[in-house]
């Protein structure tokens, strides 16, 4: 018998996709490789990709190989870990992967599972574009351009943004493969990646697919009739159930964040204010990107972490030009670059890729970079495209751009001669600027000199492209991630040596149950020796967490940074030991020997950090002789609650009238209470005399003794863990009411005459409804399939779609 081949067109595509792959990932060694020798086999690069990513990687990875998937007692005050980190990792299968590996070299994977994204991101790209240009090698092209676009490079400072850039060129082919072939399953296996990878991202995957849907289906390039439209919207409906076992418990989560619920009205609706994000956005389709946190072409245009940029290497916005001034083509694709544009420049339609939220981000421009490379791709492989002049609309904006930002006049108050003077150059960083406009006017030379060949020799022309297009990409993203780094913590000096699994070098009597204190450190460090803390640099925290801050004047948006004037607050939330870095310039100690913050003494140096003992420490599990109202609470100027606190248990009025039996003296009076150093070494002593004897953490909560035998009257044992629904408590096996006290953490009554065993369990809420969801979709979508079998249509010789 002969053996059975493959059809030849079928050979030639798995070889693009080999390709589509392997050179991305190749490039992206290079590009991360010099960082990789530099930091001894780390990526570390600055802000919240050092702080964030690789801690938040590695103390979920470590918590779920313990047993752990509940509650985390290190992030913040305690969290909710699948509501907290469903959208930064527990979505993503890059994640799962490193539980393969120790936790000592999680760290160490951030780089290869970033090429292995970005790789894959080039491929899904190819994936998709394949279907539009006649020679393959053009898509490949394209698939490179998206996977090292501007916006990629930008967020590799958000390390978990890559999942999103991946997924969504799948998601398109998918939805095109479906609508072209009708084969079944594959548009419910790409919605739920997206919504599994994060949920965040996929609504604004919803909104572009909701528009390229219909626009495809306008302009007649989707051909739908009821039974076409009604499988894709099971196959819709059952991929995005699929996701409940991690959705439903984090919506549940993240719906008690006030920053959810804040939507675009009056003006800022119609206009962005300030207008330099006007120039922000224009700008960032033809130079590369800012880098994050320290915008340079318009400093002030409050998008410091928005992900703007819209840049594709070597090409720019040329090949997009191009594209649209062709009268040849009349496609969806220009209406659809026109009207993603307009939904980029208008801020009410920007925000409903994030439901409307009025901050602003434009975290969705991924979308429109593809598209924007399918302009491209779509333009080289036209024999039709003018492209001189698309490179004289490119080089003139470059100039325009260039003159006007880099010698606009402007006046100044010199400080010292108290007159104006006059300056010119509206940018942040001079040097920086200037280097960009460089980058991108030899680009557009270099575009110039390789169109030549395009002319006369497309095989050429391709192989020139391809060697252009991977030096540029790989030398401006070396270029941007030098930037980034220059602005990071020094690594040699005090991340490797100090905080990279450093776990070990942190030896006191009881980090693992008391909090501790990092006095001006880096965010996060705590994280890294996975430790409670009182500092945290993490947007999703539990509600009662973003109540309490709040109420005693701290702010708490993206992290919890309370300050050393709200003191007592150290005492009330059981921090026992304050870290303060020798090496840096802020000192915890004055020169005369004073601290901060009263009631510390120097216990000694550990692990290139002066450690501070807090004498004035309250163990975890503590009792009070008196109560304050939540009324008489509010009534206590800000400045002084976090002493109050010390003083009484704040009660609501039901809470009040429940426990009236055992909880003591009512004070009424807040203003008439004493804030003196005394009155604050006081209130802690008198905490400290009835604490619980034992404290500990479990996978499931955490468990406490509480001695009462010498005791007369029950009283409410009070925990400065976070309120959440998921709690559930036992007191010597009996079950007990867990209250909700002093803005938001946790009591439960405990009796006199006896020793006390209290057990608190949390059970993350939803979890078992999504369950229950997600199984039933997976038997659904089995017997979706299943009644699919022999029904399927003749799958047809792939094809490029024609864009007549």
């Amino acid at each position: 018998m002969k053996a059975s081949r493959l059809p030849q067109y079928r050979i030639q595509d798995r070889r693009f996709k080999l390709l589509a792959f392997f050179m991305p990932l190749a490039m992206a060694l290079f590009m991360f490789l010099p960082f990789l020798v530099y930091d001894y086999g780390l990526f570390l690069y600055y802000g919240d990709f050092n702080v964030q990513q690789i801690p938040f990687y590695q103390m979920i990875h470590d918590s779920i190989l313990g047993g752990n998937i509940g509650w985390s007692h290190t992030t913040d005050l305690g969290a909710n870990i699948i509501g907290s980190y469903t959208f930064y990792n527990l979505g993503s299968p890059f994640f799962w992967l490193t539980l393969l590996f120790p936790s000592e070299a999680v760290p160490y994977m951030m780089a290869p599972l970033l090429m292995l994204k970005m790789s894959l991101a080039s491929l899904g790209a190819y994936l998709y574009l394949r279907r539009y240009v006649r020679n393959k090698h053009y898509a490949v092209i394209g698939g490179i351009l998206y996977a090292f676009s501007g916006f990629s490079i930008y967020n590799i400072f958000f390390n978990h943004f890559h999942e999103a850039i991946l997924v969504f060129p799948f998601l398109l082919a998918a939805i095109d493969e479906y609508m072209e072939t009708n084969r079944r399953g594959i548009v419910a296996l790409a919605v739920f990646c997206s919504c599994l990878f994060n949920y965040y991202f996929f609504v604004g995957q919803v909104v572009f697919v909701v528009i390229y849907w219909f626009l495809r289906v306008i302009t007649g390039g989707f051909k739908v009739n009821l039974r076409v439209f009604v499988r894709l919207a099971v196959e819709v409906v059952i991929g995005f159930a699929a996701t409940a076992v991690l959705l439903v418990p984090t919506v549940l989560a993240v719906t008690q964040n006030p920053r959810v619920s804040n939507a675009p009205a009056g003006w800022d609706a119609l206009l962005y204010s300030p207008v330099q994000r006007y120039m922000h956005i224009f700008t960032s389709m033809f130079f590369l990107p800012d880098i994050p946190a320290r915008p340079n072409f318009t400093p002030d245009s409050g998008s410091k972490w928005a992900s703007i940029s819209l840049y594709l290497p070597l090409f720019g916005m040329t090949g997009t030009i191009a594209f649209l001034q062709s009268k040849k083509y009349t496609s969806w694709i220009k209406k659809l670059i026109v009207l993603l544009l307009v939904f980029a420049f208008v801020p009410i339609l920007n925000s409903a890729f994030q439901m409307f939220n009025a901050v602003y981000y434009a975290r969705w421009f991924y979308m429109l970079t593809l598209i924007m490379v399918l302009a491209t791709v779509k333009a080289l492989d036209s024999t039709q495209i003018n492209w001189k002049r698309s490179l004289i609309w490119s080089t003139v904006i470059t100039l325009a751009v260039a003159v006007g930002i880099g010698f606009m006049p402007y006046t100044e108050r010199d400080s010292d001669t108290k007159q104006d003077v006059t300056k010119y150059g509206l940018m942040e960083y001079p040097d920086r600027f200037w280097a960009y406009v460089a980058i991108s006017l030899i680009c557009l030379a270099i575009l110039f000199v390789i169109l030549q060949i395009w002319k006369k020799d497309r095989n050429k022309f391709i192989k020139v492209c391809y060697a252009c297009v991977c030096v540029v990409s790989v030398a401006s993203s070396l270029y941007l991630l030098t930037l980034g780094k220059a602005h990071s913590y020094n690594t040699h000096s005090y991340i490797i040596p100090h905080v990279i699994n450093k776990q070990d070098e942190i030896n006191l009597p009881d980090t693992d149950v008391a909090r501790s204190d990092f006095y001006e450190c880096m965010d996060n460090v705590p994280m890294f020796y996975q430790i409670p803390t009182i500092q945290a640099f993490h947007s999703i925290v539990p509600g009662s967490v973003m109540e309490f801050y709040p109420k005693l004047g701290v702010t708490r948006d993206v992290g919890s940074r309370p300050d050393t004037t709200v003191y007592g607050l150290r005492s009330f939330l059981s921090v026992h030991w304050l870290f303060d870095y020798v090496e840096d310039s802020n000192s915890f100690e004055d020169s005369d020997g004073k601290m901060k913050m009263p009631g510390y003494e120097y216990y000694g140096r550990m692990n290139g950090y002066s450690v501070y003992e807090n004498k004035y420490y309250i163990p975890m599990g503590f009792t009070f002789d008196e109560y304050i109202s939540e009324t008489n609470f509010d009534k206590i100027a800000q400045s002084k609650r976090h002493l109050a606190l010390l003083k009484a248990m704040v009660l609501s009025d039901e809470q009040i009238v429940k426990y009236s039996d055992i909880i003591g003296k009512a004070l009424t009076d807040g203003e008439s209470f004493r804030y003196t150093g005394a009155e604050y070494f006081g209130d802690c002593k008198e905490r400290q005399s009835l604490t619980c004897t034992s404290f500990e953490y479990t996978n499931s909560g955490f468990n406490a003794t509480a001695d009462l035998t010498a005791e007369k009257s029950d009283k409410l044992m009070f925990f400065s863990v976070p309120f959440e629904k998921g709690w559930s408590a036992t007191v010597n096996g009996e079950s007990v009411d867990v209250e909700k006290v002093s803005v938001g953490f946790m009591a439960v009554r405990v009796k006199a005459g006896q020793v006390n065993e209290i057990e608190f369990t949390y059970k993350t809420p939803g979890l078992q409804l999504g369950l229950i969801i997600s199984g039933a979709a997976v038997l659904a979508f089995a017997v979706y399939m299943l009644l699919g079998r022999g029904k399927w249509e003749k799958k047809p010789t792939r094809r490029s779609f024609v864009v007549k």
